[in-house]
């Protein structure tokens, strides 16, 4: 890959590009709530199970999207592999704001086609693996986003509500980084079997406990994530 997809990916994968992720907590603030999230120890725990299920799926619709299959039949899939009402909306909301933000960046007649179709919007890691497309990045590096961005928003999101030590939020990060690039290989893996088998191909796992605390804080009258 040339040097300019390398930065492409930074700009992608910045928690500063305009996407709106910053509002949404990726289920911590539930998780918090619950005790769940206590400290440094227990939200590497949260991580990891979020990495190996929403975000393994994400990174895999990502990638799948790169690789130029259907984004309307992705966007069906995903629906499929999202039980949670209040994650499918969250899912539509950002996949909006990467919508507005990666046709401002990357303008794509792809990405054009694609809010066409799907004016009430499309899930964000369907959009997400649009806009590596027409960045010029892989599905390796649409997953490798995904995937990411699927641990750094609760790392991030514990820091505002635990006032959480930043320096140990990060380090929980840097030590999931090989799990991390276990996960974009097998979501960039079953993208490429999805080309021949069709999105049954995809993977599906499930998070119950993330579906269940999402539909709970959906309902709080206060909260400080919209998600």
């Amino acid at each position: 890959m040339p040097p300019a997809g390398r930065a492409a990916l930074l700009v992608l994968a910045d928690g500063r590009f305009p996407a709106g992720g910053h509002a949404h907590s990726g289920g911590a603030e539930a998780a918090v709530d619950a005790g769940r999230i206590r400290d440094a120890g227990t939200l590497s725990d949260f991580c990891r199970g979020r990495l190996h299920t929403a975000g393994l799926v994400a990174a895999a619709l990502a990638a799948a999207a790169a690789t130029g299959l259907d984004p309307v039949l992705l966007d069906e899939a995903a629906d499929a592999r999202t039980p949670s009402p209040a994650l499918r909306v969250t899912a539509r909301r950002l996949g909006r704001q990467m919508m507005r933000a990666a046709r401002a960046v990357w303008p794509s007649p792809e990405l054009d086609a694609l809010a066409a179709a799907r004016p009430r919007g499309v899930h964000q890691p369907v959009v997400l693996g649009l806009a590596a497309r027409a960045a010029g990045l892989t599905p390796l590096d649409a997953a490798h986003a995904a995937a990411y961005e699927s641990v750094s928003a609760p790392a991030t999101a514990a820091v505002r509500l635990l006032g959480l030590d930043p320096f140990q939020a990060a380090a929980v990060l840097a030590r999931l980084a090989p799990a991390l690039d276990r996960v974009a290989g097998q979501a960039a893996l079953a993208a490429q079997q999805a080309l021949h088998e069709g999105v049954d191909a995809l993977p599906a796992a499930s998070a119950p406990l993330l579906d269940i605390a999402a539909e709970r804080h959906a309902g709080w009258p206060v909260r400080l994530f919209a998600s």
